[in-house]
């Protein structure tokens, strides 16, 4: 079972940019499929991006997908998160999940399992984000 930890929040502008990572440490990065969630003050988790295993698939929530990239690289056990054009609505904690029970097409875009919270076992402590107007 990974760890995960967090980081790259802080407080940016709007219309700024912020690359969010989140190392993996212990298990096999490689083999889970990886994902970013917010919580904003007041509301529950929210899913923003998945990758699979090897990063060749990528989904994002609707409102999101045109200006937030999901990355990861094995080698280094990350995945990023480049946020850019950002909006004051960004504000929120980011968290990273990890889940290694399944292979990644057990995720798929008609099932949505990728979006659900409770399709992940393995969760970092979060990094605050804020962007200011």
């Amino acid at each position: 079972q990974v760890q995960l930890v967090e980081s790259g929040g802080g407080l940016v502008q709007a219309g700024g940019s912020l690359r969010l990572s989140c190392k993996a440490s212990g298990g096999t990065f490689s083999r889970h499929v990886m994902a970013w969630f917010c919580q904003a003050p007041g509301k529950g988790r929210e899913f923003v991006a998945y990758i699979s295993w090897n990063g060749d698939s990528t989904t994002y929530a609707d409102s999101l997908k045109d200006r937030f990239t999901i990355s990861r690289d094995n080698a280094k056990n990350t995945v990023y998160l480049q946020m850019d054009s950002m909006e004051p609505e960004d504000t929120a904690v980011y968290y990273c999940a990890a889940d290694g029970r399944y292979r990644s097409i057990y995720y798929t875009n008609a099932n949505k399992r990728y979006a659900y919270d409770s399709s992940y076992t393995v969760w970092g402590q979060g990094t605050q984000v804020t962007v200011s107007s």
